[in-house]
């Protein structure tokens, strides 16, 4: 059996030899579980002979029945140790609350200005002086009118008779036809004054 020293360094665990690998490891606890299976799968020396136990003094095979008593007689322990490592973090938690309290004052400055603005305005005015001579003269001025003015007058009455020439016509007794030609034929031809 290889005795086996631990030392610990930052949570890692070393043995003489150096550090742990897991193939080792995986190795060793392959080892022994074979080795323990090929222990319980073994027949025990009675089983095998069919009734009869191996007798070391005689170096002989004796039956079972010829033992009359039996006694276990058991002894000290054989021990396999296998070390096994689990590492376990406890964490131990170290608050430590500074408080500080601290008073922030925003000051925001407030300008009361005044702002003169002097502005000048110009006026431009036109100024028309309008000034009237005045010269009197006098003079003569000759005008020829005509007015026509139209008034009633007297009536007089003036008879005149004009013999004007008339037709000499030839007609019958009683108004017959027309014997002469003429432009009328045929037609009576009446005359007055």
């Amino acid at each position: 059996m290889v005795n086996r020293t631990k030392n610990v360094s930052d949570g890692i665990t070393y043995m003489v030899n150096g550090r742990i690998k897991m193939k080792h490891l995986t190795s060793l606890i392959g080892g022994a579980l074979l080795v323990i299976g090929l222990a319980n799968i073994a027949p025990t020396p009675a089983a095998a002979a069919g009734g009869t136990y191996y007798d070391s003094v005689c170096n002989c095979r004796r039956p079972d029945s010829e033992y009359n008593t039996r006694r276990v007689v058991r002894g000290a322990p054989r021990v396999n140790t296998r070390v096994r490592y689990v590492d376990h973090t406890r964490e131990v938690k170290r608050t430590h609350l500074q408080q500080e309290n601290r008073l922030v004052v925003h000051v925001q400055p407030v300008i009361n200005r005044e702002v003169v603005v002097h502005r000048q305005n110009t006026v431009v005015r036109n100024i028309t002086l309008h000034k009237v001579n005045t010269t009197n003269k006098f003079t003569t001025e000759a005008r020829n009118e005509t007015v026509n003015r139209y008034v009633a007058g007297g009536t007089r009455v003036v008879n005149e008779r004009r013999e004007v020439r008339g037709v000499n016509c030839n007609c019958g007794y009683g108004g017959g036809t027309r014997v002469s030609g003429g432009s009328y034929e045929g037609g009576e031809v009446s005359y007055r004054e």
